[in-house]
């Protein structure tokens, strides 16, 4: 296990808002020793003291729950030196020695490809990892050149691409609820499952993030990774092991198997939108575009959704919706499984049936199944409800990725060709935005987002929709109507 911890980047927000208590929650648990080092680097001006400090008051806010005890450890464990990590020579000044290092880039993810190079300029010793976080390159082409460079510095193994969405026990427990359970995994296909949504709404607004936010949106931010990375635990085969090879490898197959979309798939079965000044709650919420540090002229998307499909033997006719949003009414967090309908009901039965719903709730923590059963009234049809709570998690999200990386556990990470897969399913859709073929909509912040298309997701195919499509695809509203979805390239 590795005993020091270089953190780059580490007095920005991530390393004080999820580092610094996951480490003091490691600290708790016994699993970091008395040896542990924690060397933090940046270009800020601070001593050794002013650091300690930093984390002091981090952990004050952000792990106030935690022992005292172990937050004291996190503080005495600590180190300063500043640094431009895109220079070698600081670079190396860092590692201090021959020991193996844990590196963890808490960068803006621009600075992946120089940093890098600088490492290997550098030089590691044997047995050091690296740790990056998302977004894993921009675009399909610079994750490319990124995981080259990357092969230049360390194994594929030593390589830990976090995404601390897996290693959140309500995520792993989609995986773990299907394969421990021989109920489900006869149903767990598309002759019983209609349809499958996942998704990550937030009443939170912008929150002073347009630095990073307004230039990546919820497309990239949320389902290019978090969500994608929800939706291969969902449909992917039950693997030999969750070793790191065969649970990565059968990921893999699920984002392979995703069908591409087409532009006139991206027109029908994509939504992108933004907030405008509303009220959530008791606080009023200004437009996106008047948000501080927010370029009105990017068009940033506040609000993605997107519907696909798979190409594969379990999951042929099944809908993935994956949607996130920020500024809306409430919060709504899970995994929403969708069976069919029955195929026939007794004669004699009254009340509208609805269809079986296996929601897993993401945060906060939950299970639960919608069922129909007979109510008070004989032979009269009423809804049924049952619900688990889930024990609170014995670590953090960053708490159970760091002690991975420590020990060297990657099965949890994306492996390289994962992180390229991801970018390929949604280049067709950011290419399509970036041309304007699906119109940027608005929906007041504190409300329920765009108005939807039909039950479950995307809204109504209105005059103005098909009016935009024949502008951009060349068809007209009536080919775009009767064509349907699912059907060749407009021409």
């Amino acid at each position: 296990m590795i005993g020091h911890l270089v953190v780059l980047g580490a007095t920005g927000d991530l390393s004080g808002r999820f580092l610094m208590p996951a480490l003091a929650a490691l600290h708790a648990a016994g699993h970091l020793g008395e040896g542990f080092r924690l060397t933090g680097a940046s270009r800020e001006e601070l001593t050794t003291e002013g650091f300690r400090e930093w984390i002091t008051d981090w952990l004050d806010r952000q792990g106030g729950d935690l022992p005292a005890e172990a937050r004291r450890a996190v503080v005495a464990s600590a180190h300063y030196r500043r640094a431009d990590v895109t220079d070698q020579e600081d670079v190396r000044a860092l590692i201090d020695g021959d020991e193996p290092v844990a590196l963890y880039l808490a960068l803006p993810p621009s600075l992946f490809p120089r940093v890098v190079s600088a490492l290997r300029s550098a030089g590691l010793p044997a047995g050091s990892r690296i740790v990056l976080e998302k977004p894993f390159g921009e675009d399909l082409g610079s994750a490319r050149e990124l995981n080259a460079r990357l092969a230049e510095l360390v194994p594929e193994q030593a390589v830990f691409r976090v995404d601390h969405f897996l290693a959140m026990t309500t995520v792993q427990n989609v995986l773990g609820s299907r394969l421990a359970n021989r109920v489900l995994e006869p149903l767990w296909n598309s002759t019983h499952i209609a349809e499958v949504e996942i998704v990550w709404d937030e009443s939170l607004a912008l929150e002073g993030r347009a630095g990073y936010y307004d230039r990546v949106g919820a497309l990239k931010d949320m389902v290019q990774n978090h969500l994608l990375q929800v939706l291969c635990l969902v449909a992917m085969e039950p693997p030999v092991t969750l070793g790191e090879r065969d649970l990565r490898d059968r990921k893999v197959d699920v984002l392979r198997s995703v069908r591409l979309l087409t532009e006139y798939d991206v027109v029908h079965r994509t939504r992108r939108a933004r907030y405008a000044a509303g009220r959530i709650e008791d606080r009023d919420v200004p437009s996106y575009t008047d948000e501080e540090g927010v370029d009105p002229g990017r068009g940033t998307e506040t609000f993605a959704e997107v519907e696909l499909e798979l190409d594969n033997w379990r999951w042929a006719g099944t809908t993935f919706r994956l949607r996130s949003g920020k500024g809306l009414r409430a919060d709504r967090k899970e995994v929403a499984v969708r069976f069919r309908p029955v195929p026939h009901l007794p004669f004699g039965h009254t009340g509208e049936v609805e269809p079986n719903v296996l929601r897993f709730g993401l945060e906060p923590e939950g299970l639960t199944l919608d069922l129909m059963g007979t109510g008070a009234r004989a032979g009269h049809l009423t809804e049924l409800e049952l619900t688990a709570e889930l024990e609170p998690a014995e670590l953090p999200a960053y708490g159970r990725l760091l002690l991975d990386v420590l020990r060297g556990d990657p099965a949890l990470s994306i492996r390289g060709d994962e992180a390229e897969e991801a970018w390929r399913v949604l280049t067709p859709v950011l290419t399509a935005w970036e041309r304007d073929l699906v119109p940027l909509e608005e929906y007041p912040a504190g409300s329920a987002g765009p108005a939807p298309r039909h039950a479950y997701g995307p809204g109504p195919v209105t005059r103005e929709a098909l009016l935009h499509e024949e502008t951009v695809l060349g068809t007209t509203a009536d080919d775009g109507r009767s064509r349907g979805e699912g059907q060749p390239d407009a021409p």
